[in-house]
């Protein structure tokens, strides 16, 4: 575990502790980035230096994790993703809080539909706006949540699109969640799922 749930929770001991954990795991990979693709766990990531900046023994190599991490959406769009086979299909973006508002990633998703031919990308009102899931909060003020949810709903419904793209578990599942409560007929996806199915339809 990343630490972002505890860290939400308030439980920055144990967060702090899943942090080294990790330093130390990915510290052996060698590897140039570490990609993640759950937006929350990604923020939280990167944000290891500070989790640990009054750790005189972690803050330098929590610097270091920190500043190799990034969102799955991120290395596709920098390496200009190929294009695949055709999706046509019409899809409306979602960005989760922790991508657009934490790390202030904003377009590297649409760069990752774009390499779908076919794709129709709807626009998604208020589609900054939080879906309700918010790290545990949807566990701990279910009805605060729902509320929030509800205006999410409204504006996905209204695109028609039965498709919805959106790059953290938390707004996969609270999405979802509302989108059959409210007999929506659209399904939650992960943007690189949406990319992997035009790939296999590229190799058929």
């Amino acid at each position: 575990c990343c630490g972002a749930r505890h860290a939400h929770a308030g439980d920055l001991e144990t967060a702090r502790s899943l942090a080294r954990r990790n330093i130390a795991a990915f510290g052996h990979s060698g590897a140039e980035f570490i990609a993640v693709n759950a937006a929350g766990c990604g923020a939280i990531m990167k944000e290891y230096g500070h989790l640990l900046k009054d750790d005189a023994e972690w803050h330098e190599r929590a610097a270091s994790m920190s500043a190799r991490v990034r969102d799955v959406s991120e290395l596709l769009a920098a390496a200009g993703p190929r294009e695949g086979g055709p999706l046509p299909i019409r899809v409306t973006y979602d960005a989760p809080c922790h991508l657009e508002h934490a790390q202030r990633v904003t377009q590297a998703p649409f760069s990752v539909l774009a390499a779908i031919p076919g794709l129709e990308l709807v626009p998604l009102h208020d589609s900054d706006q939080c879906c309700g899931s918010a790290g545990i909060y949807n566990l701990i003020e279910p009805e605060t949540s729902d509320a929030v949810l509800a205006p999410k709903l409204a504006n996905i419904r209204a695109t028609g699109a039965p498709w919805v793209a959106t790059g953290n578990p938390g707004c996969l599942m609270q999405i979802g969640a509302g989108l059959i409560r409210a007999e929506i007929p659209a399904r939650a996806i992960h943007p690189v799922d949406l990319l992997d199915a035009s790939y296999a339809a590229f190799g058929q």
